[in-house]
């Protein structure tokens, strides 16, 4: 069965996606760009994107061409005298002339080297800044979750997760914040938690991100607070409205089956699908029956109150948002970039071994963009930036030839030794680093599209 496509969703994730990259882009060959005009370096080209054949837009300031190019991969500056992917090998064949990047000092070198994943750095601690100051700090303490969590994913299931659980600890160690309950359980080995009255302890499989890679279909939560079902909108047109539910009623039972929360609610009328059912509803301190037509999706047309700031409202569970000034929001903002790395990296430890079958995630373009919301909201696109800026710094700095982390390991080594690396030998790891990336550039897009790395 083919799915329609909602193209203006689309339009508004790509949007997000590219203003985003192009931001970080800027900024990270801003880091080399200054740096080495800091040290007298000639900047010969600065690209946004990547211009082979053509270029959408350039214009030559001084000695540097600045410009835009049409392949959305990245972006770079050429600084003369340097071995990069452009493989100006004629230049190299010269006598090295002062303003070149191999007639600089090593530590200059170094400096140049590392100024792109510096400003990535600094770009994460000021947009984390930035969120503290002006969306602040959203907190949900786990305690204050009254009926628990709604499990949504049949993955969380098998792992042991019930409906109505509440979450102790992962690891042994106490989980405070319901936002840090996935990225927890994700890179976690054994949760703790209450159910009944009693506690309980499971493990979680080696190769639960696999797992989720296979089963997981869409942007839906592993996850939500537990709720009961309380109708926020019932529009008039739809089959709800037209049989007699009202907005502020609580749906109890469906034909007689107790349904005191929306994840039982949602269970029943699935499978009650093209059918009729008899709702109990709560409607002020009285009840009413209502008869109501379940669609063929199993929907019967309302939507229930579900956003944190309404469930706070109403007792459900505790949001509390704590707003910084500017001089706070420094060292908050530094905490954040930092907690966000640690869980990077306990992300990327998982991808490099392949029992955890971590590799089936790793995506391209595609799943980068679907990390955006449907709707433009610039409290996310900044906080998905920030994220993205540490994960390009973390990148970068992989020891790995043709990135920033090559030249830095390379230029480390000839400090150490006080001698250079022969040139050839600097070309050819270039081209190895090049084809590399290369590769892996093409196995994560080809896995976002064609599902290599789910045997697929």
């Amino acid at each position: 069965m083919l799915l329609a496509i909602d193209w203006s969703v689309v339009g508004i994730k790509v949007g997000q996606l590219l203003l985003s990259l192009s931001i970080l882009v800027i900024l990270h060959e801003f880091g080399h760009y200054i740096t080495a005009r800091w040290f007298g370096c000639r900047v010969e080209r600065f690209f946004l994107f990547f211009d082979p054949w053509f270029a959408v837009f350039k214009k030559k300031i001084g000695d540097t061409v600045y410009g835009i190019g049409w392949l959305p991969l990245g972006g770079y500056v050429k600084i003369s005298g340097m071995i990069d992917e452009s493989m100006d090998k004629d230049q190299l064949a010269l006598p090295p002339q002062p303003w070149e990047f191999r007639s600089k000092p090593a530590w200059q070198r170094l400096i140049i080297m590392i100024g792109g994943v510096t400003v990535n750095i600094l770009l994460a601690f000021i947009i984390y800044a930035f969120i503290l100051v002006v969306w602040g700090e959203k907190t949900v303490p786990v305690k204050s979750l009254q009926y628990g969590i709604s499990v949504q994913d049949s993955v969380m299931y098998e792992l042991g997760f019930k409906d109505g659980d509440k979450v102790l600890a992962v690891n042994g160690k106490q989980v405070d914040n319901y936002y840090d309950i996935i990225k927890r359980v994700i890179v976690g080995e054994k949760a703790t938690v209450e159910r009944d009255g009693k506690t309980i302890e499971f493990d979680m499989p080696e190769n639960l991100i696999g797992k989720l890679v296979e089963k997981k279909k869409s942007n839906t939560p592993l996850i939500l607070p537990r709720i009961p079902t309380i109708v926020e909108e019932a529009p008039d047109s739809m089959g709800a409205y037209k049989a007699g539910i009202r907005p502020g009623d609580r749906v109890l039972a469906i034909d007689s089956v107790q349904t005191p929360f929306f994840d039982q609610v949602k269970r029943e009328l699935d499978r009650r699908k093209g059918d009729t059912v008899l709702l109990q509803v709560a409607r002020g301190d009285r009840q009413v029956g209502i008869i109501v037509p379940v669609s063929s999706e199993g929907k019967i047309g309302f939507l229930p109150v579900n956003t944190f700031e309404a469930l706070d409202s109403l007792g459900i569970l505790d949001l509390s948002v704590k707003k910084y000034g500017v001089l706070a929001a420094i060292p908050g903002g530094v905490r954040m970039a930092g907690s966000q790395l640690g869980y990077y990296i306990d992300q990327f430890k998982k991808i490099l071994s392949p029992k955890t079958e971590a590799y089936k995630g790793v995506g391209g373009f595609k799943s980068m963009g679907s990390i955006f919301p449907a709707s433009w909201d610039w409290e996310s696109f900044w906080n998905i930036t920030a994220f993205f800026s540490i994960v390009l710094a973390f990148m970068n700095l992989l020891p790995i030839p043709a990135l920033d982390g090559g030249h830095v390991v390379f230029t480390l080594v000839e400090m150490i030794t006080g001698r250079k690396p022969n040139q050839k030998f600097l070309e050819y790891a270039q081209i190895v680093g090049m084809v590399l990336l290369l590769g892996l550039m093409v196995y994560a897009n080809a896995n976002d599209w064609l599902g290599w790395g789910r045997g697929r």
